[in-house]
């Protein structure tokens, strides 16, 4: 899916500061935790479009 600019959501401002030490680390997990997943769709993406390639160099 592309997006256009208006259309991108805008992540919500953070005040870390006025998070705890567990409250940090559980933020930073839960982003670890989504860009894990972009990744993975990355990866799916790739394979995907390696695989359409293949099949149009035929």
């Amino acid at each position: 899916m592309v997006w256009d600019a208006e259309d991108k959501p805008t992540p919500k401002p953070l005040k870390l500061d006025m998070l705890g030490v567990e409250e940090l680390r559980a933020f930073i997990a839960d982003r670890q935790a989504e860009i894990a997943l972009a990744e993975a769709e990355i990866q799916k993406k790739q394979a995907h479009r390696t695989g359409a390639e293949a099949l149009f160099k035929r």
